[in-house]
């Protein structure tokens, strides 16, 4: 052991005398970078551990730790909080790479026989109410608060989605029955990809369609079912391509690793050909998960399918809640109150009416489980993680980060803490439902 200590010793020492000061200072900072996002990790876990052993969401716990973070200065830890809450570094990080984790992960573990009995409640939610809770919160902050309209509909945009980030971790962990939780991951994870689509559109091409009249209002609508169409094919392809693949393999490393260039793989090539990201990852997870293990996996693997893809979500999780406490400390919240409230009752009064319109011509669905997806509708890093991305040059932009970061903490601390005792005063939780049979 000594022996091997030492040699690797006197290979450090060679390497580092053949490289140039500036590359050895590259590497230092390097170095000193990693071993603080491990310290973050560290802290990240801890707090999961914590928040297991209480029996409270880890996500909501590990939000107001990063604020605690943010707001605080600690010396061994500002090289990691300054890098990682970098709007760049914070986009690339929940978009490009946890967010094809996330999804993936969600949609491979979804029953399509679930999501089949629940198809009225998810396609009403996930379409018809993103697309209300979009015009309603769109032109309400037009006329109510008075900003551009390219900035008001960008800004619906944002909100029109629950994110599966927040939305999945939390509820999992209040144990709603299986029809809810169904309906949650099912509107989560295809509104995210409607949403995304309409940030590009409002974000980008709102005013041209606007100066084009009618014609716009088409070209829009085109260019949404481009973007959507196009995500389910490549999707739908992808996911067709590996499931046979999975047939002619019983080696659960090797397809493990199929899954993960699945995931991203769906997500780089979608965004390559410019259609959506988001949703080709929901499909070809969708089609991995039911269709691939149907002819292709064994019990072994899909259990450790399972367990890879958990390890995976729950370190992403970690960091993603932490770095949105983080975030704050970038952004100025002062004499913006005013702003950030009005936002809040906009996003929230919008969501109540696109809950209850969307789902009104469904016959027999329940008022409390109208109520509980109403108060449940978090967001969550992705409205971030978009916003974010906005170049500087986006007129509105500073607005934008205020009112979504706002909403955001809203959602998370004030709705993601409440909702628990809503369920249980409902008596909704699957244990009382299963004792009232």
């Amino acid at each position: 052991m000594l022996y091997h200590t030492a040699c690797w010793g006197t290979i450090k020492e060679n390497l580092l005398s053949n490289t140039s000061s500036k590359e050895r200072m590259i590497l230092h900072h390097f170095n000193e970078t990693f071993i603080q996002l491990l310290i973050l990790l560290a802290i990240s876990v801890t707090v999961i551990a914590l928040s297991k052993t209480f029996n409270k969401p880890y996500s909501i716990a590990l939000v107001l730790v990063g604020l605690i973070l943010g707001l605080v200065d600690i010396p061994f830890l500002e090289e990691a909080e300054n890098y990682i809450v970098q709007s760049n570094v914070f986009q690339a990080v929940v978009i490009s790479l946890f967010l094809p984790i996330l999804l993936g992960d969600a949609s491979i573990k979804l029953p399509f026989s679930h999501l089949n009995q629940e198809k009225k409640p998810v396609i009403a939610m996930a379409f018809v109410g993103t697309l209300i809770t979009f015009i309603a919160v769109g032109f309400s902050v037009y006329y109510f608060m008075d900003l551009p309209i390219v900035v008001a509909f960008t800004f619906a945009a944002l909100m029109s989605a629950t994110d599966p980030i927040s939305v999945i971790s939390i509820f999992k962990s209040l144990g709603v029955p299986k029809k809810l939780t169904t309906i949650i991951e099912g509107e989560s994870l295809f509104n995210d990809g409607i949403a995304v689509v309409l940030f590009q559109i409002a974000s980008i091409y709102l005013l041209t369609y606007m100066e084009m009249g009618w014609e716009g209002l088409g070209q829009g609508l085109l260019l949404f079912l481009k973007f959507s169409i196009g995500g389910v094919v490549v999707g739908a392809v992808l996911g067709w391509i590996i499931s046979q693949i999975f047939k002619f393999y019983d080696d659960y490393p090797l397809e493990i690793v199929f899954s993960m260039l699945l995931f991203f793989g769906s997500y780089f090539i979608a965004e390559h050909f410019e259609v959506s990201g988001v949703i080709a990852v929901v499909v070809s997870g969708l089609i991995l998960g039911n269709y691939g293990a149907r002819i292709g996996m064994s019990e072994t693997t899909r259990i450790n399918i399972d367990s890879f893809w958990d390890t995976i979500t729950l370190i992403a999780n970690s960091l993603i809640f932490l770095m949105i406490g983080l975030e704050i400390q970038n952004i100025d919240l002062s004499g913006k109150w005013g702003l950030i409230v009005a936002a809040i009752v906009i996003v929230l009064v919008s969501r109540t009416i696109a809950i209850y319109l969307s789902t009104l011509p469904i016959k027999g669905f329940e008022p409390k489980y109208k109520l509980i997806l109403n108060w449940g509708g978090l967001r969550g890093s992705l409205s971030i993680a978009l916003a974010l991305s906005l170049p500087q040059s986006f007129e509105g932009r500073d607005n934008i980060l205020i009112l979504t970061f706002g909403v955001v903490l809203f959602s998370l601390l004030i709705q993601g803490l409440t909702v628990g005792p809503l369920i249980n005063k409902l008596k909704i939780s699957q244990k009382t439902e299963q004792s009232e049979e």
